[in-house]
């Protein structure tokens, strides 16, 4: 099957079932993006899948045949992305980092779709688990994105 990952076209001989996490990290060897917990439940394995933040622990391989995935190698190639990734470091969100790359791809989704959301909406849209507690410094990170340039939202 052919998969559209970061740009580029990938040529992958696997089982339609397997976990796209799995094609991801051992047939591409793009280890960025992380096994947490195999149930969708941690979101350390979130990717963007047309924009939009998907586990791909869960996630067929072939569910995601002719859909563009952005994985954390790449995130930076987008303008939200990479502000993204800029006001994690600003507000120096990552402890031990594991989860970090779900996290970054969930925030990434939200902005792109919502660009100046509401606390209730970044609550809900950033679901993802993490065991360092770094959630305070995440929402400091997103609250600072959800503003307009100069101004409040």
């Amino acid at each position: 099957m052919k998969l559209q990952i970061n740009q580029q076209t990938y040529d992958v001989d696997v089982a339609e079932d397997t976990p796209l996490l799995w094609v991801i990290r051992d047939n591409l060897g793009l280890t960025g993006t992380k096994y947490g917990c195999g149930l969708a439940q941690c979101g350390a394995c979130s990717v963007l899948i047309d924009g939009e933040a998907v586990r791909s622990c869960v996630m067929p391989a072939s569910s995601a045949v002719g859909k563009q995935i952005t994985t954390i190698e790449a995130i930076e190639q987008d303008a939200v992305g990479k502000r993204v990734v800029q006001a994690w470091v600003n507000h120096q969100v990552p402890q031990c980092g594991y989860c970090q790359s779900g996290q970054v791809m969930a925030a990434t989704a939200l902005l792109k779709a919502t660009p100046y959301p509401s606390k209730e909406e970044i609550t809900a849209a950033i679901s993802n688990l993490c065991r360092c507690g770094t959630y305070n410094a995440i929402d400091a990170a997103i609250d600072e994105l959800a503003k307009p340039v100069g101004g409040n939202a």
